[in-house]
């Protein structure tokens, strides 16, 4: 059984984001750049399967500029068997993304496609669910369980009653959720070892994908800032604070 996981590298979630002064984006020279919290934990899920003996490969896959080797590496050392580069240098949307994914499908016959439920760049919560569309086979979201057996896959997703159970047939495609589990610790000699292994280099271009993204984000603008708060005697003053602003 082989398995593919997505693996999108994104601005570390420590970092205080910043808008460029143009408005033109976010500022991203000389800012720590890490793999996606949800993407982590796809491939946690992944190696554990193989490590329970039901997956034999995992491999991990991202759309990233040129630089991203190091990102691969990461994951490698992780534990997944091999990586697989798209070069592409500028911004992928979601549904160009899952079109590129589909291509890797195509190629890989992976029995299982892991992404993180959303990248915290964007918040899309997108890809998942449109690769499972273009491949034509079942999907399951939000995972906060997983469990593989027989041909099929067992999935506990969170939505806003509590939690729902889907059993779906393989080939699917599972989206994790932030509860899933808690990924592993990089050890030093795994780092070493993940220097010997295989990485795939695809340029976009070769894929056959048409990028015609259709959104176009105009400009960025950080949220105002919060004004200073004030401090009230007792209720009525609260009221008429309130009243003052149009909030009552």
């Amino acid at each position: 059984m082989k398995i593919l996981v997505g693996y999108k590298r994104v601005v570390d979630y420590n970092v205080r984001i910043q808008v460029k002064p143009d408005g033109s984006g976010v500022v991203t020279d000389g800012v720590k750049l890490s793999a996606n919290p949800f993407d982590e934990i796809a491939l946690e899920e992944a190696l554990r399967l193989r490590d329970k003996g039901i997956a034999s490969e995992v491999v991990v896959a991202t759309i990233a500029p040129a630089d991203a080797q190091a990102h691969l590496r990461n994951g490698l050392a992780m534990g997944a068997n091999r990586a697989i580069h798209v070069v592409s240098e500028g911004g992928i949307q979601s549904l160009t993304a899952a079109r590129a994914f589909l291509k890797l499908v195509e190629k890989e016959q992976p029995d299982l496609v892991i992404l993180g439920k959303q990248a915290i760049d964007d918040d899309a919560n997108q890809t998942g669910q449109m690769l499972a569309t273009l491949w034509g086979r079942p999907q399951a979201t939000f995972a906060s369980k997983l469990d593989v057996a027989d041909g099929k896959a067992t999935v506990t997703r969170e939505v806003d009653a509590g939690l729902e159970t889907l059993e779906v047939d393989l080939p699917a495609v599972v989206t994790t959720d932030l509860r899933l589990n808690e990924p592993r610790f990089i050890k030093l000699p795994d780092i070493m070892k993940a220097k010997s292994k295989p990485i795939d280099t695809i340029a976009f271009a070769d894929l056959g994908v048409d990028a015609g993204d259709t959104l176009k984000t105009t400009s960025y603008a950080p949220p105002p800032k919060r004004s200073k708060g004030v401090m009230v005697k007792d209720a009525a003053e609260l009221v008429a604070a309130l009243k003052q602003k149009g909030l009552l």
